[in-house]
């Protein structure tokens, strides 16, 4: 059966080790969506992960933008902050499109423009948002698709948003130090202002 609302099965008789009857109700159902707090508690800290990465991409020095990252001559900085965008988009296309969340395009590693980029992460900001309330709504988990042959990451929203933060928070930290080793450090407020999460809540809607 799909996802569709709870289907009541027959009583299935059941007995201990003892030999004593147990009736158990056996149903094979959607699960229920999670309450709205739990919503809360998951959406609020990726939106504000989100802000965290524009905050920081948006304040990249320009000069360093196309200049090749310390001891990674093939990659960029602009490489770099791209891939926050593109890994996204990839995940949403495995886990997202089978289920109708639209995927963003991928923007270009070597020319998209800072300005692009940030348009682009809004809507990717957005379509990991669905991919959460999709697994919100079938009681927690994200469902798997036929496309997620990986496995290697639970589908529990809990584990997905968490994945999703740490992959970013692991990326901002290399665009800040290699940022500081070209000589071109991104400005102190910029840096504090990553771990103002208080902040960057209150900046819901921008």
């Amino acid at each position: 059966m799909g996802h569709g609302a709870w289907r009541a099965m027959p009583l299935v008789p059941i007995t201990t080790n003892h030999g004593t009857p147990i009736t158990k109700l056996v149903r094979a159902s959607r699960p229920t969506a999670v309450s709205a707090l739990t919503a809360q508690l998951v959406l609020e800290p990726w939106r504000t992960n989100c802000r965290v990465n524009r905050a920081l991409i948006a304040h990249l020095p320009a000069a360093i933008w196309a200049e090749p990252i310390p001891g990674m001559p093939r990659k960029t900085i602009r490489m770099l902050a791209a891939h926050l965008h593109n890994a996204r988009s990839r995940w949403i296309k495995t886990l997202g499109v089978p289920w109708g969340i639209t995927r963003p395009a991928l923007v270009n590693l070597r020319t998209v423009t800072r300005r692009s980029l940030l348009a682009a992460l809004r809507q990717s900001d957005k379509g990991i948002e669905a991919l959460l309330q999709l697994g919100l709504r079938e009681g927690g988990h994200v469902p798997p698709t036929a496309a997620y042959t990986w496995r290697n990451l639970p589908l529990d929203v809990g584990h997905v948003m968490t994945y999703f933060v740490a992959h970013e928070a692991h990326h901002r930290g290399q665009l800040v130090l290699a940022a500081r080793q070209l000589g071109s450090p991104v400005a102190k407020g910029i840096t504090e202002g990553l771990w103002q999460w208080q902040q960057k809540k209150r900046a819901a809607g921008r």
